[in-house]
């Protein structure tokens, strides 16, 4: 017999509820899967001493694609100009770098304020409309920043780029390398802390309100939850990673281009993010992976037709992996469990 409090409520929270919870708890905890993919880069930097340059990159983006699940994934909010954070992010580093101020970890923070900033600013436009709209606003604000990146020359150099930007030894010790040893393992340290905090993000209520936002952003405010300053939050959140991404990029190049801003790198970001499934964090990571990786090697069996290639394993993914690669792989994996539990119930005996 269960107890009443004073208002005659009963004191034990209902099974469902408390199950519930437990597997809420329960998914925030870090599987085997998890800490075997983290040693993915540990050994990378030893089985590929010669690419650590590709590497970088590979993290550099990984970083870049988890901004965007955090906005899209799991708030619901697509974006065709995620580049113009990542822009900001570098040419924040690249203007430091040239007037002396080449700290890394200052141009990180720096990077990120800024395109937290312009992220914050530019997230109540998208509170006015539909999802078609706010598509438009986001390109529109990467277009115009792509071209006043263009007009002003004496400031970003324009088409010509941003040479000559000084980076400092991360923390007075460690100087960056022409082979980009320091880079990548700065990149990933930097890449891994990030997603640390995103991961507790995501699991946290308020990463729980943005699922139910994505999922019915009316029913909500009945809950008791701010819709729009969740959403206003989350895309400053995710404009700040872009940022860090983009000044990782610029640190370990040492050099800036217009190629940060462009629609180009905008479009290539969202194919990642669905070749490796929205919503999972990891998703976005093993997009990274493959992506870059099959850019490399399609450009260098075939530098003259390789988009092709590219496109063809896009279009498959669609056809037949609608939820990318680890949302697929979390569904076979889903049916196999069943299908092992349904077999188990009709062999055991009655």
């Amino acid at each position: 017999m269960t107890t009443s409090n004073p208002i005659g409520t009963p004191s034990h929270p209902h099974p469902g509820a408390a199950a519930a919870l437990d597997r809420y708890r329960r998914s925030a905890r870090w599987k085997p899967l998890e800490y075997l993919f983290w040693c993915l880069p540990v050994l990378a930097y030893f089985a590929f001493p010669g690419n650590y340059l590709l590497l970088s990159q590979i993290a550099i983006t990984s970083l870049f694609a988890l901004s965007l699940d955090l906005i899209f994934g799991y708030a619901g909010i697509i974006s065709l100009g995620h580049a113009a954070f990542f822009g900001v992010g570098a040419y924040t580093v690249g203007l430091l770098g040239s007037n002396g101020y080449g700290d890394p970890l200052l141009g990180l923070v720096l990077a990120a304020a800024a395109a937290a900033a312009l992220g914050f600013l530019s997230s109540f436009l998208l509170l006015r409309g539909s999802d078609l709209s706010r598509l438009m606003v986001t390109l529109g604000v990467a277009l115009m920043l792509y071209e006043l990146a263009n007009k002003f020359t004496s400031v970003t150099g324009g088409v010509d780029g941003m040479p000559g930007v000084e980076i400092k030894p991360i923390l007075g010790l460690f100087d960056f390398d022409m082979f980009g040893r320091v880079g990548y393992v700065y990149s990933v340290i930097v890449l891994f802390v990030l997603f640390w905090f995103a991961r507790r993000l995501v699991h946290s209520p308020f990463g729980q309100s943005l699922r139910g936002i994505r999922m019915n952003a009316l029913r909500m405010p009945a809950l008791g939850v701010p819709v729009n300053r969740r959403l206003v939050t989350v895309y400053t959140i995710g404009a700040g990673y872009a940022g860090v991404a983009g000044a990782l990029l610029a640190q370990t190049n040492a050099f800036v281009s217009l190629d940060v801003l462009s629609f180009q790198r905008s479009a290539d970001l969202l194919l990642i993010l669905i070749l490796g499934g929205a919503g999972h964090l990891y998703g976005g990571l093993l997009g990274a992976i493959v992506f870059v990786i099959a850019n490399y090697l399609l450009s260098d069996m075939n530098p003259q037709y390789w988009q092709f290639w590219l496109g063809l394993i896009l279009v498959l993914v669609v056809l037949f992996a609608r939820g990318g690669i680890l949302g697929t792989a979390r569904l076979w994996i889903e049916s196999s469990r069943q299908r092992a539990q349904s077999r188990a119930r009709t062999e055991s005996p009655s």
